[in-house]
């Protein structure tokens, strides 16, 4: 299966999260957990959705090794933002517990961004 299609699957899979998350939050009248509920949506649909453009319109064929350890690197550290804020606003984690695993996921997802940059600089379209 080619990175843009990977991506796009993602995407797609943390958009039916999102959105899921914002209908239980409307229904249930507890917003609590809306910045989890942007996170995902954004981090997890929007940003994956670029990066899946991005492969199909300029990254054609590339499939090396940084180009997969890009979309590992961003689909865990998003998977481990969203869950981190879930149980943060969700009350389940104290904060300082949760600190570590969302400073490192944060980083991560800049280091993935960075490595995309990278990869688009280097293309030849």
């Amino acid at each position: 299966m080619t990175l843009d299609r990977k991506f796009l699957l993602c995407g797609l899979a943390y958009a039916i999260a999102g959105m899921g998350l914002g209908i239980y939050m409307a229904a249930s009248h507890d917003h609590t957990l809306f910045v989890a509920h942007a996170h995902i949506l954004l981090v997890g649909f929007v940003v994956s959705f670029v990066y899946a453009l991005i492969h199909k319109l300029w990254l054609v064929g590339a499939g090396g090794r940084v180009a997969g350890f890009q979309f590992y690197l961003h689909q865990l550290a998003a998977l481990a933002m969203v869950v981190g804020l879930v149980l943060l606003y969700g009350g389940t984690v104290p904060e300082v517990t949760l600190e570590p695993l969302l400073g490192l996921a944060s980083v991560s997802v800049l280091v993935a961004v960075l490595l995309m940059a990278w990869m688009v600089l280097r293309s030849r379209g």
